[in-house]
């Protein structure tokens, strides 16, 4: 893969994995285009998590036609908001599946821990948009084409990390918990607060007090059980140099 092209894949996950926010296009009858804020979240193969209610237009929109896209920012580099990265995703939207819920809602809540207010509101599902390609921006007129095959994380290290995942989430919570801290604090910049280890995936890791979360992106994607466990320890050893 040639560096560009790395570069726009390592970007456009990060801002994907790390977004706050976004807004979402739908289709409304007759064919006119509507847009809204929606708050995602990305679950272990990238695809794009939405927590939605069917009070909402753009859930009765995509029930109806699933075809969307959703744009995720940066921050942008000075006052030109142009200068911010951002990436936009096309593809298809489908209500997650029953038995696929819990693991992926959980996924959802990582990200955004202070909708656990609302989060068991019985008008609310949870939908998925599964990715079929992307643009990425780096900023004023840097431009990269991705197709769902280069964006995508490899599927057999998804499944490692994932199998994994609770098991590293469990160890470091439960004995490493000054380390969560540090690297909140020193990595991520936040402030004081008991900060924990909530999700991992093959870019990173997510990080809350309970009603906020953070982002931590790897140095690179990792492939396993191993992968975590040096990324983590290397993680902690910056984070105490860096405090």
């Amino acid at each position: 893969m040639e560096e560009a092209l790395a570069s726009a894949v390592r970007e456009a996950r990060r801002l994907l994995r790390g977004a706050a926010s976004g807004v979402l296009a739908t289709t409304a009858e007759g064919g006119q285009p509507f847009a809204a804020l929606v708050t995602p979240a990305a679950a272990p193969d990238l695809s794009p998590l939405l927590w939605l209610s069917s009070l909402s237009e753009h859930s009765r929109h995509l029930a109806a036609d699933p075809r969307c896209a959703l744009l995720v920012t940066g921050l942008p580099a000075g006052p030109n908001p142009q200068t911010a990265p951002r990436v936009s995703v096309t593809g298809l939207a489908e209500r997650v599946p029953e038995a696929e819920v819990p693991a992926l809602k959980a996924r959802w809540l990582a990200r955004h821990p202070y909708a656990a207010l609302y989060a068991d509101f019985a008008d609310f599902s949870l939908w998925r948009i599964r990715i079929g390609a992307a643009l990425f921006v780096g900023g004023f007129a840097t431009a990269q084409r991705l197709r769902a095959g280069q964006l995508l994380p490899d599927p057999e290290a998804v499944a490692a990390v994932a199998g994994a995942e609770a098991g590293a989430i469990a160890h470091m919570n439960a004995d490493h918990a000054d380390a969560c801290a540090n690297i909140a604090r020193a990595l991520c910049g936040e402030g004081e607060g008991e900060w924990r280890l909530t999700a991992i995936d093959v870019d990173g890791c997510d990080l809350s007090d309970g009603n906020r979360a953070s982002r931590f992106c790897f140095s690179e994607p990792i492939l396993d059980a191993e992968g975590i466990h040096r990324a983590l320890v290397r993680a902690a050893r910056e984070a105490r140099g860096v405090s």
